[in-house]
Parts: C-alpha cells; sequence; structure tokens
C-alpha cells in the first residue's frame, strides 16, 4: 500500500498541474472577425471551464456583436467540437489530445500548447450541451449529482453527501468554484474516509476513443465504460489493481492485467502504472467530484 505521505504527495501534484490555454473569440460573435486579441491563462487540470466565463465576458466584451450578452451564454469548441462543460478540464485535454502525454511533448503531438480553444456567445449546441443559467444552478446541480453518484458507489447510498451541514455543502461547493484545496479537502475527507468504512466499489469511469461512421465529420468521438470496480480482487482480499480492474471490464483492450499491450490508462495526463491500486488512485488523485476519470490511449 502506498503511505499516506506518498498519496498526499499524489494529491499535491494533482492539485498544482494545469494547462496554458490560448482562448479567441468565435468570429462569428467578434465585431473586428478574428482579430481580437487571445484571451491567455494557466488553467488548473482539475477545474472547470465555465468558472472562466465572466472573466473572459470580461475581457472580450468589447468585441462583442451582441452587446447585451450574457457571460453564462459561453460555451466552448475544440476544431468544431463542442467542450462538455461538465468534464474538468485535464481529462477534455486528455481527451482530446490524441496521443500519450510523453508524445504530447513532442513536435509531432496532435495538440500542441497552449491548448487552443474557440469562445462562442452564440448559437449554443442543445443538441450536444445543455444550457447553462445566470445564477449557476445547472452548474451546480450537474456537479452535485456526481458527487452523490460517486458516494452511493463508495459506500452503497449517497448518505454522507446528502447529510453534510448547510455549511459544509456550501464549502464543498465555493472551494470548487474558487479553486481552494483548504476549503475543499477536508469535506473531500469526509466522505471518502466514511467512519472508516471500508469502500465498496470504486467510482471510476473509463473513456474510449471510438470511430465515427462514415457519414459523420469530426473525429472526436468517445465511449464511456462504467461498471462496479471493487477495491479488493473478487474471490480475493488482495487489493485490486488498475490492471485487474481494466482487465475485467476491457479484457480485449487489457488482455494482461500487468502489462499494458494495446492501451494505456491515463490520468491528469500520466500514464498510470497497472500496478496502482485503485483504492489508493482514489483516495490521492480523483477529480473533485469524487471520480477516477481515466483516458484511454491505444499503443501504435
Amino acid at each position: 500500500m502506498t503511505t499516506p505521505a506518498e498519496l498526499r504527495g499524489l494529491q499535491d501534484a494533482a492539485w498544482k498541474g494545469s494547462l496554458p490555454l490560448e482562448i479567441r473569440l468565435a468570429p462569428q460573435d467578434c465585431q473586428v472577425y478574428d482579430s481580437a486579441d487571445p484571451y491567455l491563462i494557466h488553467y488548473p487540470r482539475l477545474a472547470y471551464l465555465p468558472f472562466l466565463l465572466p472573466s473572459l465576458h470580461a475581457f472580450f466584451a468589447s468585441f462583442l456583436i451582441t452587446l447585451d450578452t450574457k457571460s453564462h451564454e459561453g460555451w466552448f469548441s475544440f476544431e468544431g467540437v463542442p467542450l462538455k462543460w461538465h468534464y474538468p478540464l485535464g481529462l477534455l485535454y486528455d481527451l482530446f489530445s490524441g496521443a500519450s502525454p510523453l508524445e504530447a511533448q513532442s513536435e509531432e503531438a496532435h495538440i500542441p500548447l497552449p491548448w487552443r480553444l474557440t469562445l462562442h456567445f452564440s448559437k449554443w449546441p442543445t443538441d450536444q450541451l445543455v444550457p447553462l443559467d445566470v445564477d449557476g444552478k445547472v452548474l451546480h446541480d450537474a456537479y452535485i449529482n456526481n458527487v452523490k453518484e460517486a458516494d452511493f458507489l463508495r459506500n452503497g447510498s449517497a448518505k454522507e453527501i446528502m447529510t453534510l451541514s448547510k455549511s459544509d455543502s456550501t464549502q464543498l461547493w465555493k472551494s470548487v468554484e474558487a479553486y481552494d484545496f483548504d476549503g475543499y479537502n477536508p469535506i473531500s475527507q469526509k466522505l471518502l474516509y466514511s467512519h472508516g468504512a471500508p469502500l465498496r466499489h470504486i467510482p471510476m469511469r473509463v473513456y474510449l476513443p471510438s470511430s465515427p461512421s462514415m457519414s459523420e465529420g469530426s473525429s472526436r468521438y468517445l465511449k464511456v465504460v462504467q461498471s462496479p470496480v471493487t477495491a479488493f480482487a473478487l474471490n480475493s482480499r488482495e487489493p485490486q489493481t488498475l490492471g485487474s480492474a481494466l482487465h475485467s471490464l476491457l479484457p480485449t483492450m487489457f488482455p494482461s492485467r500487468r502489462t499494458p499491450i494495446l492501451a494505456k490508462p491515463v490520468l491528469h495526463g500520466a500514464v498510470v502504472p497497472m500496478s496502482a491500486l485503485v483504492e489508493d488512485l482514489l483516495r490521492s488523485v480523483a477529480y473533485l467530484d469524487g471520480w477516477l476519470h481515466l483516458g484511454i490511449v491505444m499503443i501504435a
């Protein structure tokens, strides 16, 4: 098992992770077409893009064609593909990079840094994204629903999140908004270490690239795999490794429990060792919603 000090070190590294972004206003929303200066920022991998909208709206306000546009009407795209606003930034980048982390540092990378995104304030893609609201309730509810689902998987019920005090619930959301570790961590620990009870399941989603049909124009397609993952191997008291969990979930893609032969799991921009224990990963490097969101990169 990983020591508590090592877990804290992994958690600290995940919280310090960030990506450089170059965000440009969509030409159809811009008075000077594509001549407005871009918005440049290093943004935390664990954070959510909609929290940037007020700052982005203020930055681009003088360039907007529609002057009464509101900040919550903004949405992001990459190469013409709308980005899911309820996915953390780091997950989005890992899913769209199309390369392993090592390849992403080379000149042959599919997506060089900074990551270049487009900000839109019109033609919201309602067939792909749920519209946001002025009070931020839609974003809040989506986050809390994910936290509840993770709590249910860990404990067999969502009692822990549902019985948080009003002040703790407010602190959790405000700390996510402000990206405040000191505010977030005490509440997160309450949820993760529920009365010392063992974990029933590990909240884990695996994101697979899939091929579009010939009639589709975009190559950015994903399949999400979610199935109960236990902290211990089936019929054993041995702690479950990521390799054994992936072998159970996706045996054809991960025929070996120890060695990545056809594909590699990526979390926070790093290839995760197959020997890593899933419970250690959850307690140290889960995203802010309490989930392990794993991208899969095929080995060429």
